[in-house]
């Protein structure tokens, strides 16, 4: 069975969330950052880079979170897969923007505006990487303008990322964006990427179900 490695509030909620939208049997092995379970010999062997997320699909190891949703989508097919050259060229276009061009200042951002237990071992985690600091903060709005306006215009007239229908592009940049919401980043000034993040964020398999 397929196993994945990470923590849900982690990077490592972006295949768990490929995994819901394609009803995938698989098994969650909880591994965190913060407390050492990513240096664990163990979980090394899956991924010597000590980074989650990663699987272990009957054999076959890989991590980074955008190349394994990729791995997973193009496996099982589905409605998220790309159905042509084009579409595939386009979905690994704008996941590797959203990778590259708003990632790291939303989870800057997000690292300043988090409100963590005090003491905790994720707080000190933090602090340690992203010391609070506002003037960090107010930079890192101020470097998502030009991403998010291109993004806006993007989504000007269309519902989704590459037309009509919700695919794994969507998934893929919403899963980074969706830091923003974590963050509380105020997105009114970008209403078609506001909109557009609604629609994602609101899918059923977008969310872990509750536990009973």
């Amino acid at each position: 069975m397929l196993k994945i490695y990470g923590h849900p509030g982690s990077r490592a909620a972006r295949p768990l969330w490929v995994c819901r939208e394609l009803g995938l049997q698989h098994e969650h092995v909880p591994t965190h950052f913060a407390d050492g379970g990513t240096q664990s010999a163990e979980f090394l062997a899956i991924n010597p880079a000590g980074r989650i997320p990663a699987i272990d699909d009957d054999g076959f190891r890989l991590a980074e979170s955008m190349a394994i949703n990729i791995y997973l989508a193009k496996k099982h097919g589905g409605e998220l897969a790309p159905k042509s050259l084009e579409d595939e060229a386009r979905m690994l276009q704008w996941s590797f923007w959203a990778m590259t061009e708003v990632e790291k200042l939303l989870l800057t951002l997000y690292m300043q505006r988090a409100q963590l237990p005090p003491g905790s071992e994720i707080e000190k985690y933090f602090r340690e990487r992203s010391p609070k600091d506002p003037a960090a903060e107010q930079a890192a709005i101020k470097a998502l303008e030009h991403p998010l306006s291109v993004l806006n215009g993007q989504l000007a007239n269309r519902e989704y990322l590459l037309g009509d229908s919700f695919t794994l592009a969507d998934l893929n940049v919403a899963s980074v964006l969706s830091m923003g919401l974590a963050a509380k980043f105020d997105f009114a000034g970008y209403p078609n990427v506001q909109q557009w993040l609604n629609r994602c964020v609101s899918r059923p398999a977008a969310r872990p179900p509750k536990k009973s």
